[in-house]
C-alpha cells in the first residue's frame, strides 16, 4: 500500500492505555470521530485542547462512575492524527472497566492490540519503524536497547532508510534519462558519473545493513551456544558470566545432560547464554539426547563459544563437530590457563585464554561477545531493528547487485533501472512506503492493547 493519501476511519476505539492490575492512576484513551461527543455526554462540559481538567465520569445513563482528569487532543494535533480523549481515573480493574463500558456505550468499540499506533502509522504521525520502536522501547530489555528504540523512535533509522531510497532514486533518475533518447549509443560502462553513483550506492547499502544487523542484536539480544567436550569448563564459564551458580559444576564427567539457559547484559548488550551437555564419543543414552539438543541449538544461534581445556590441549584442540553450521561466529575460548600457563585474553591463535576458576581473560571474552554482535563501541550510534528489517535491506541488496550485474556485464541499463525500483520497493517497506495489509496486521497485532 502507498501510505501518501489521507486516511479516514469512520469508528471510535477506546482502551484501556495502562497496564492491568491496581495502581493509583490508569488511563482511558479513545481515538477517532466520536471522541468528541462521547467526551460531551461522560463529562457534561466542553473541554479545551491540551488542558487538564478535574472533573466527573459519568455512564451512558449520567450515573458518575469515577473522578479523575480528563484531556482532550483534537485532530490532527494527537497522536493517533484523530481526535482523541484521555481519562484519568483511579487504577482499579473495576473503575477502568466501567469507563470502558460507558464509552462503548456511547458508540466506541474495544480497540485491537496495537491500534492506536497503526492508526498513528495510517494517518501520517510515524512511519512504521518508528510504530514499530515504540513496542521495541516497552519491551526494552537493557538501558542500551530503550536508548536505541528511542533513537529509532526519533526518526534516525528511517531517515538512513530515507537517505538511501535518495540516493537509489537519484540513480534511476540518471539510468532511464539516458535510455530515453534510443536514437544514441549509450556506453553506460564508460559513464564515470554513473560508476561513481553506484559504488557509492554500493556502500551506503552495505553500511545500513550493517547498522541494522547491529540492531537487530540490540533488540533481541545475542544468543550464544556454549560447546566443548565433558569437563572443558562449560558450565564454570557459564556460572561465571551470569554472576551465579546457574549450572551444578563437579568433577563428574558429564554432569550437564540438558540445555540451560541464562541472560546476562554486557554493557547493555543483552546476551543468551546456552549451557550444553558435553561433547564426546560413546555417550549413553541421556547424555545422546543432550549432545543432540546442543547441536540442534547452534543451528539457530548467533554466536558459538568453542570451550577448550588447555591443561588437556597445551599445542593443540579438539576437532569441531561437523554438525556446527559453516559461517557462525566461533570463539574460540581457552580454558584453564591458570593450569597450563598460557597467555590471558586474546592468543595468537586467534583463541581467547581465560580462567573460568579465576576470571581471567573474561574481560576480553565479553569484548569479543560485543564484537561479534557489532557492537564493539556499543550504544551511542545505534538504533534498533527487527529481522523484517534486515530481510528487506537483504532484498534491496540482492536487486542491486542483479542489476549492476547486467549493467557491468551486458550493459543493460533496462535491466539495471529494473533492479533498481525493485530494491526501491523492498527498501521502501521498511518505513512502509510500500506495505501490505497482512505485513501490517502481523506487526500490529504484537503490540498491546491500548499503544
Amino acid at each position: 500500500m502507498n501510505r501518501e493519501e489521507p486516511h479516514y476511519i469512520a469508528d471510535t476505539i477506546v482502551a484501556a492505555a495502562t497496564p492491568p492490575g491496581r495502581g493509583g492512576v490508569a488511563i482511558v484513551r479513545l481515538s477517532g470521530p466520536d471522541a468528541g461527543a462521547i467526551a460531551s455526554h461522560m463529562l457534561n462540559r466542553p473541554l479545551k485542547a491540551r488542558q487538564a481538567v478535574l472533573n466527573t465520569f459519568s455512564d451512558a445513563n449520567g450515573e458518575t462512575i469515577d473522578h479523575g482528569v480528563a484531556l482532550w487532543f483534537p485532530a490532527p494535533a494527537s497522536f493517533t492524527g484523530e481526535d482523541v480523549l484521555e481519562l484519568h481515573g483511579h487504577g482499579g480493574p473495576l473503575p477502568v472497566a466501567a469507563l470502558i463500558k460507558a464509552a462503548t456505550e456511547l458508540g466506541a468499540r474495544r480497540a485491537e492490540a496495537g491500534e492506536f499506533s497503526r492508526r498513528a502509522f495510517m494517518n501520517g504521525k510515524l512511519d512504521l519503524a518508528q510504530a514499530e520502536a515504540i513496542a521495541d522501547l516497552i519491551d526494552s530489555g537493557t538501558q542500551q536497547a530503550a536508548r536505541a528504540a528511542l533513537r529509532t523512535l526519533s526518526g534516525e533509522f528511517s531517515n538512513a532508510v530515507h537517505h538511501l531510497l535518495e540516493q537509489l532514486i537519484q540513480l534511476r533518475l540518471h539510468v532511464e534519462a539516458a535510455i530515453d533518447f534510443p536514437e544514441e549509443e549509450i556506453d553506460f560502462l564508460s559513464d564515470r558519473q554513473l560508476l561513481a553513483r553506484v559504488d557509492t550506492v554500493a556502500a551506503a547499502m552495505h553500511v545500513l545493513g550493517e547498522r541494522a544487523r547491529a540492531g537487530r542484536v540490540l533488540r533481541d539480544g545475542l544468543q550464544v551456544v556454549i560447546v566443548g567436550e565433558p569437563n572443558a569448563g562449560k558450565s564454570s564459564l557459564l556460572n561465571l558470566l551470569s554472576g551465579q551458580d546457574a549450572a551444578i559444576v563437579t568433577e563428574i564427567a558429564g554432569t550437564t545432560r540438558d540445555i540451560l539457559r541464562e541472560r546476562i547484559d554486557i554493557d547493555g548488550l543483552l546476551v543468551e547464554l546456552i549451557d550444553t551437555a558435553g561433547l564426546r564419543d560413546n555417550p549413553d543414552r541421556i547424555e545422546a539426547e543432550g549432545i543432540r539438543r546442543a547441536l540442534e541449538a547452534t543451528q539457530t544461534a548467533d554466536a558459538v563459544l568453542w570451550v577448550i581445556d588447555s591443561a588437556k590441549y597445551s599445542n593443540s584442540e579438539p576437532e569441531l563437530p561437523a554438525e556446527i553450521p559453516a559461517g557462525i561466529p566461533l570463539l574460540k575460548v581457552r580454558n584453564k590457563i591458570d593450569l597450563s600457563g598460557e597467555t590471558a585474553g586474546i592468543q595468537n591463535t586467534m583463541a581467547i585464554g581465560i580462567s573460568a576458576q579465576t576470571g581471567i581473560g573474561v574481560a576480553a571474552l565479553r569484548d569479543e561477545l560485543k564484537r561479534v554482535a557489532g557492537l564493539g563501541d556499543i550504544g551511542e550510534g545505534s538504533f534498533t531493528a527487527r529481522q523484517r528489517h534486515l530481510d528487506a535491506i537483504a532484498l534491496a541488496q540482492k536487486h542491486f547487485a542483479q542489476g549492476v550485474s547486467a549493467l557491468r556485464n551486458d550493459a543493460a541499463g533496462e535491466l539495471f533501472a529494473e533492479e533498481l525500483r525493485l530494491a526501491q520497493d523492498a527498501l521502501g517497506s521498511v518505513t512502509g512506503r510500500f506495505t501490505s495489509d497482512d505485513l501490517l496486521g502481523r506487526i500490529f497485532s504484537e503490540f498491546c492493547i491500548g499503544k
